[in-house]
């Protein structure tokens, strides 16, 4: 099964500082992410795409139900889950972790947990706490390829995929702190995430490169 490597809208530019040191973005990252008044779009390697970092800095479990409950007009975009799932997963119970994460588990994996830095493939439909999706591997048409617990990505991201199994699919209510600190800028067909903002992870963890044969 193929991966991609590719920039994605959930990797806003910049540098961010892990343990002390400061990483720097590779140049071939979209800046439309961060600067509204500028885009770039540059060729990148796969070892500068798998260098992309995410700067890091309590949802609650009815957000998402609030925002069909209001109304607002479907998005015609690809979900993870959908409306039969929404109803499942308003009983499934919500775990919170100490960092003040939430998840849920749509459906629990059978094969391996991923190992601090290990490389992932993931699917993902990221929201704003109303549903509306900012970012999205699915309308990219592959699911996205990092090293998982590594800083590449946001804080919640990492943290709720460490504990998955491959093959499991879970929502993440990733609180302010631990998801975007800058924010990312509104665009066409993408709503504003504001700095600090809690955020909502639809996340499946397809495979694990290298482990996916222990699940046989």
């Amino acid at each position: 099964m193929a991966a991609s490597s590719s920039p994605s809208l959930l990797l806003p530019l910049g540098s961010a500082s892990r343990n002390g040191t400061t990483i720097k973005t590779p140049r071939c990252i979209s800046t439309r992410v961060i600067l509204a008044s500028e885009t770039r779009n540059k060729s990148c390697s796969r070892r500068d795409a798998m260098l992309l970092v995410l700067g890091v800095s309590g949802l609650s479990m009815n957000y998402l139900p609030a925002a069909y409950a209001a109304g607002l007009p479907p998005e015609d975009k690809p979900r993870l889950c959908e409306a039969e799932c929404e109803k499942e997963l308003e009983n499934v119970p919500m775990v919170t972790t100490e960092s003040g994460l939430q998840y849920k588990d749509i459906k629990v994996g059978k094969g391996p947990s991923p190992p601090v830095g290990y490389q992932v493939a993931a699917n993902y439909v990221a929201m704003v706490p109303s549903g509306q999706i900012f970012d999205s591997s699915l309308e990219k048409g592959l699911p996205y390829l990092f090293r998982v617990g590594s800083g590449q990505v946001i804080k919640g991201l990492d943290e709720g995929l460490l504990t998955m199994k491959a093959g499991g699919k879970r929502r993440l209510y990733i609180p302010g702190p631990l998801a975007f600190p800058k924010g990312l800028v509104s665009a066409p067909g993408r709503p504003r995430v504001a700095p600090n903002s809690p955020v909502v992870f639809d996340v499946s963890l397809e495979y694990i490169p290298g482990l996916e044969s222990d699940e046989e």
